[in-house]
Parts: structure tokens; sequence; C-alpha cells
């Protein structure tokens, strides 16, 4: 990547739907430590090479780029961020086939499940 992520607007890095905020928000209730943020990455695997990950969490690094989503924190560590820059994160409730779904412009193939890629 070229161009500094120092440098570049929020919006243009990441992006996460009112829905995913707001189901976020919900998990973030149900749990104990009320200083837990949501922690987003990639990681190598998956069945198209690199698979997304998101977790709540309460430890942050050196490496560490924080957002704010209308109050829910969110942080991506430098090297994730490289991969997910541009991407949006949406959830949707259904029965079938609902939870939270990465749309990532920088991914060349992704998987039938959607939560791999290959850049």
């Amino acid at each position: 990547m070229s161009e500094k992520l120092n440098t570049l607007p929020d919006t243009d890095l990441i992006r996460i739907t009112p829905a995913a905020i707001t189901e976020v928000k919900r998990l973030m209730a149900q749990e104990k430590d009320q200083s837990v943020f949501l922690r987003l990455g990639v990681s190598a695997g998956g069945c198209s090479g690199m698979s997304y990950s998101m977790s709540l969490d309460n430890q942050t690094t050196q490496f560490d780029r924080e957002f704010d989503f209308d109050g829910l924190s969110v942080r991506v560590d430098l090297k994730a961020l490289m991969y997910l820059k541009g991407s949006e994160l949406d959830y949707q409730g259904s029965l079938l086939g609902g939870g939270f779904k990465f749309h990532n412009p920088n991914a060349k193939r992704s998987c039938g499940c959607g939560s791999s890629f290959t850049c």
C-alpha cells in the first residue's frame, strides 16, 4: 500500500453499518468487563488464504489504530488494516445465513461462506 494509513480519513479506512454497530453494542452489553472494545483483524488460513477475525478485547497494542463508530470503540492493528482498508462490516439478522459479513474491495477472491479471502 503506497498511501500512508496514518494520513487517510477514518471513513476511507473502514466502515461499520448501523446494523453492525447495534449488534456489537448488544453483545458488548452482555460482557462483565465494560472496558472491552471490538477488535477486527485478519489471519493466515481459511479456504481462500486469509480469514477475517473479530472479537471483543480489552488489550491495546502500540500498533493499533482506534476508531469510533457512534460510540462503539473499534481497534485494528496496522498490519490487518492494510488488508481491510476500504472494507465495510455489516450485520444481517436472519434465521438462515444471517450474521456479520465483511465487504472487502481488496479481496480478489472470497470463499462461499464469506469468512476468508485472497488479496
